[in-house]
């Protein structure tokens, strides 16, 4: 096998395996999540910041997935607006209270959030759960303790309280990213390659999912969960999820 392949697999590898470590948090979260689905609530689950849009993205009307998730996929932080754009906005203090209006989050006391960032740094992760907190709701983060610890703070993509994402949550996962994110080193490269954050934002989404399924099955409550639209009979069996849903969750008409 290619070496340096090897070392990509490793490194994932080694960071899944501490994602797994976080199995009594994710469970208190998913009994959580598993609470407010079961009494017809919606998940938000939001993703401040360029890549980490792709967390809410993945939890989105994904085969396996739970059904009430309004993922919030503001287009002020989407790369498809531009990159650099994206990181600009998402270090704006402030700016997150307008697009948790927008979204309609916390309008009922006790709902959840999830908020994915690898980074958990930035302006828009703190005013996320710092909003959340005051509109009364369960807020869930996955994030890295590690990385957040190891930058300096006075750093440009600091929120200008110099907290973390980890400090605010109700409930924090750790996904556990490499400092720096990129883990493969090439000669002749000065900078690594082989990013990983994402990666192991999924993952601990995914397995919060697979919890809060668990966690819906022991309240006697069937999960409701989208089937493949590319498999046979898939439209069948989400047009009535679709139906009671769209009005609810943004994206999903």
């Amino acid at each position: 096998m290619n070496e340096h392949f090897a070392a990509y697999r490793d490194a994932l590898q080694g960071a899944m395996t501490e994602i797994l470590a976080e199995e009594q948090t994710i469970t208190a979260a998913a009994r959580a999540m598993a609470k407010s689905i079961a009494g017809d609530g919606i998940i938000h689950v939001i993703g401040p910041g360029g890549h980490s849009n792709m967390v809410a993205e993945e939890v989105l009307w994904r085969a396996g997935g739970l059904v009430p998730v309004n993922a919030i996929l503001d287009a002020g932080t989407n790369l498809i607006h531009g990159a650099k754009r994206s990181n600009y906005i998402e270090r704006t203090p402030g700016y997150a209270q307008g697009v948790l209006d927008a979204y309609r989050v916390g309008l009922v006391p006790g709902e959840v959030i999830v908020i994915g960032n690898a980074y958990g740094i930035n302006a828009m992760c703190l005013d996320t759960v710092l909003e959340a907190r005051k509109r009364q709701m369960i807020t869930i983060g996955i994030t890295s303790r590690g990385f957040a610890d190891a930058l300096a703070a006075d750093h440009p993509s600091r929120h200008p309280s110099g907290r973390n994402l980890y400090e605010e949550v109700d409930y924090f996962i750790d996904c556990h990213l490499p400092y720096g994110d990129a883990v493969v080193e090439l000669e002749g490269a000065t900078q690594k390659t082989g990013s990983t954050a994402t990666m192991c934002n999924v993952f601990a989404v995914n397995l919060l999912v697979i919890e809060t399924v668990k966690q819906l099955i022991e309240l006697g409550v069937e999960p409701p969960l989208w089937v493949s639209a590319n498999l046979p009979g898939g439209d069948e069996a989400n047009r009535a999820n679709e139906e009671k849903y769209i009005p609810r969750i943004r994206h999903l008409g």
